[in-house]
């Protein structure tokens, strides 16, 4: 009967002057072989390397968020601002910088009118191309459009209606859109959104429930401000399918709709560049 080198008993010696180690086996006929080596001595490598590996990719973690923090406290450090303070930071400095910017407009304009051999006629002309742009002030009866979210926990206020969604409760960029397009409609002579005068390039885009105008960040209520007709613009106001729409969410939801008589006021003139980045020719 053959015997493995695992069978051997204390105290003796494996026939066939074995060494008890477990590299080596018998085969059927008693004669001792050599088992393969490296298996058992394997079996702890890839553990020590998956280790090292660990332990190095955790000196690389905290050399980057050392050398991203330069010294600083990555949870509390005041200096770093979230995305939402930078946004309402840029967007003061691009207020301070169109204040700056209708000043030396100012300043330019002064000085061209001193002497600038312009004939009466152009002057009106340039006059009537200015009020057209809305570079100028403009002065007349005014209607104030103003548009606000709904409470956060507003529910359906009328039966049949299902219960809002939160995309429900705010106000979206066509809705900005659909005051201003019923306004122009109206003839508003001019148009303001909250204290920025509209032109011709002016883009009213929402990003989530801000509103961004001409470089500049409001929250809501918006408030939509035209000189014209009042009666005018109050009918076209009522006439306009996207507005039919988003009165039925003022009804059942809450949204916020006033519009009301200004009397006479004036709108600013469009302090902001009027250079253009890309335009196409009207067919």
């Amino acid at each position: 009967m053959s015997h493995s080198a695992d069978s051997t008993g204390p105290g003796t010696s494996p026939p066939g002057g074995g060494n008890g180690n477990d590299d080596d086996t018998r085969d059927d006929k008693g004669r001792t072989a050599e088992a393969p080596r490296g298996r058992g001595r394997l079996r702890g490598h890839p553990v020590r390397l998956l280790t090292a590996a660990v332990f190095a990719l955790a000196g690389l973690l905290f050399f980057t968020s050392f050398n991203t923090a330069k010294g600083t406290n990555i949870r509390t450090d005041a200096s770093l601002l979230k995305l939402s303070d930078l946004i309402q930071e840029r967007s003061r400095k691009n207020g301070q910088l169109e204040e700056s910017n209708a000043g030396l407009r100012g300043d330019v304009d002064s000085l061209a009118e001193r002497d600038n051999g312009s004939t009466e006629a152009e002057e009106k002309k340039l006059a009537a191309l200015e009020s057209a742009a809305g570079t100028r002030e403009l002065r007349g009866e005014a209607l104030t459009v103003t548009l606000d979210d709904a409470p956060p926990d507003a529910t359906a206020k009328l039966p049949g209606y299902p219960e809002p969604q939160p995309n429900d409760l705010v106000i979206h960029q066509q809705d900005l859109q659909a005051v201003v397009n019923a306004l122009w409609r109206g003839g508003a002579r001019g148009i303001k959104v909250m204290d920025q005068r509209l032109i011709s390039t002016s883009a009213v885009r929402c990003v989530g429930n801000t509103l961004i105008l001409q470089g500049r960040v409001y929250s809501p209520p918006y408030k939509v401000t035209a000189v014209g007709a009042p009666q005018k613009l109050k009918k076209a106001l009522s006439d306009s399918p996207q507005i039919q729409n988003y009165m039925l969410y003022v009804n059942a939801y809450g949204l916020g709709w006033d519009v009301h008589d200004d009397g006479t006021r004036t709108l600013p003139g469009y302090s902001g560049t009027v250079d253009l980045h890309q335009a196409e020719p009207v067919d």
